[in-house]
């Protein structure tokens, strides 16, 4: 009877944990439209490292871009936005935990354009690729390189 309950109440614990921990992810609500291919594959990315993924199709991303502040030449395919920061682009999970593990005065993160290599861009090659803290005043500087330089 002992071993049952045990079982019983480490089953419990475990649920319990669980939840607790899908319950604290970081809801991430990305800005797509609903034919991008590239935005699903980001958005998996994201839920497979933690983050729980709102996807919204939209006629037109930019007009997310605009609103949160990212500047036209940072733009790519969709925008995230997550605790208040901008997500523009294929930024790797890695980087957003560390954006909101530091707290920066930004408007967010951004990976222009759509390099090859970054996550939901995946494919026969790896381009090299910056990964841009857009500050507040609209400036940016280099949050995080990825390949080689």
């Amino acid at each position: 009877m002992k071993r049952k309950n045990l079982a019983r109440l480490t089953a419990a614990a475990c649920l319990l944990i669980q939840s607790a921990a899908w319950a604290a992810a970081p809801v991430i609500d990305v800005y797509k439209t609903a034919t991008c291919g590239c935005c699903k594959e980001w958005a998996k990315h994201l839920e497979k490292n933690g983050f729980t993924v709102h996807t919204h199709d939209v006629a037109n991303p930019s007009d997310y871009r605009e609103k949160y502040g990212i500047p036209q030449q940072f733009g790519s395919c969709h925008t995230g936005v997550v605790q208040g920061y901008a997500l523009e682009g294929h930024v790797p999970a890695a980087e957003v935990r560390r954006l909101l593990a530091q707290k920066p005065k930004a408007r967010g993160l951004a990976v222009p354009a759509m390099p090859m290599g970054s996550p939901g861009m995946e494919g026969p090659r790896s381009d090299p690729y910056d990964v841009y803290l857009i500050k507040q005043d609209g400036k940016a500087s280099v949050y995080q390189h990825y390949g080689p330089k």
